[in-house]
């Protein structure tokens, strides 16, 4: 598991900063209900764009501080823990909206990976 976790580590990074950063404004086959940005996707959800601030912040700041946990890795089983928490919150959401299991599967993988590097850090 020596490389296995940094590199799910930056995986994880890498796959939040594509979705809350690159592809913030663009359509998904992913994204829940009809909705073709985040914004209308966490209004699908009946959740606030002030409470999808917060969620991308943290998400952000997550995804950060799991990259930062391979040279610290203090960091490393909070930053997986807060992840996965994130992600079983997404889980729900596509469960709410009745989005086919396909739609929930990068909230998945990144809940299973978030999970591995938990187990492997602590």
């Amino acid at each position: 598991m020596d490389l296995v976790t940094p590199a799910l580590q930056l995986v994880i990074a890498i796959g939040i900063v594509n979705v809350w950063i690159l592809r913030f404004n663009r359509s998904s086959t992913w994204r829940g209900g009809d909705a073709r940005t985040m914004t209308e996707e966490f209004a699908v959800y009946g959740l606030s764009e002030r409470f999808m601030r917060l969620v991308g912040a943290l998400k952000l700041t997550f995804a950060a501080l799991l990259v930062i946990g391979i040279w610290q890795s203090t960091l490393t089983p909070w930053a997986a823990l807060g992840m996965a928490t994130l992600m079983v919150g997404a889980l729900a959401m596509h469960l709410k909206v009745g989005d086919p299991v396909m739609r929930s599967v990068p909230a998945l993988s990144l809940f299973a990976m978030s999970v591995i590097v938990l187990a492997t850090s602590v």
